[in-house]
């Protein structure tokens, strides 16, 4: 990768471990509290895992770290309704590429609303219409959409957190190849994600958060594949077992 471009950001590292407890949250989690470091693809990051697995809230630890805020928007956006992050941020020590990016966004699939409503309450220098007007006005998934492909214009570094929850599978196709024109024009993505369709974009870096810490998989290797793809081959059969009578 041309050093004056990608990647806007190339690790993080585990500087200082002060206050650190395996007994208390967030480093209780298995793949938090072995965290050490991580190496981010050029162009895009995958985690994975179970629910409760810590993808979350290292992704929310990196965007904190990065300069976004709590409830997630562009760079410039400050706000926060609860106080309910970890303070697993402070504890970073981030490997910048050569440039900084130009633009950037950090998505929670959970505080969206809260965002589009931040928007609503000071829309004139928030600039709406960057989204093609009201997110308000339209789903969940349509308002997603409108982010990816009207406000995000690429040159960005962009935090996504299971942006899935809000897509039909069809808007799940078109919101990777809307990621790609977006990779193509100078963008770095991080990802949390369960979509094995998501997941598929190629050349990713997958990172799986388990009991045995965080680990770089091939897609084919993920649960997320193989389950997917062992139901949808075998669903009859799947659903006989899971739903007979013991």
């Amino acid at each position: 990768m041309d050093r004056f471009g990608k990647p806007y950001i190339r690790s993080v590292h585990v500087a200082s471990r002060e206050g650190w407890s395996a007994f208390k949250y967030p480093y209780n989690i298995p793949a938090v509290g072995s965290i050490d470091g991580l190496d981010f693809h050029p162009d895009v990051t995958f985690f994975v895992g179970e629910n409760g697995s810590g993808k979350s809230t290292v992704l929310e630890a990196l965007a904190l770290g990065l300069g976004f805020g709590p409830e997630g928007g562009p760079f410039s956006m400050r706000f926060a309704t609860a106080d309910s992050v970890s303070p697993l941020h402070q504890h970073l020590r981030f490997v910048r590429g050569a440039l900084r990016p130009k633009a950037g966004y950090f998505l929670r699939a959970e505080s969206f609303y809260n965002v589009a409503t931040y928007m609503e309450q000071d829309g004139r220098h928030l600039h709406l219409d960057t989204y093609g007007g009201s997110l308000h006005q339209r789903s969940h998934g349509e308002a997603f959409m409108a982010l990816l492909t009207i406000k995000l214009r690429g040159n960005g570094l962009y935090l996504f957190d299971e942006p899935e929850a809000a897509l039909s599978p069809s808007r799940q196709l078109a919101a990777l190849s809307a990621m790609h024109l977006l990779v193509q024009k100078q963008s770095q993505f991080i990802i949390a994600t369960h979509s094995p369709i998501l997941l598929s974009y190629p050349n990713a870096r997958i990172l799986r958060f388990d009991g045995d810490g965080i680990n770089e998989v091939r897609y084919e290797d993920t649960e997320h594949y193989a389950i997917t793809r062992d139901f949808l081959n075998n669903y009859p059969r799947r659903l006989e077992q899971l739903l007979e009578d013991e």
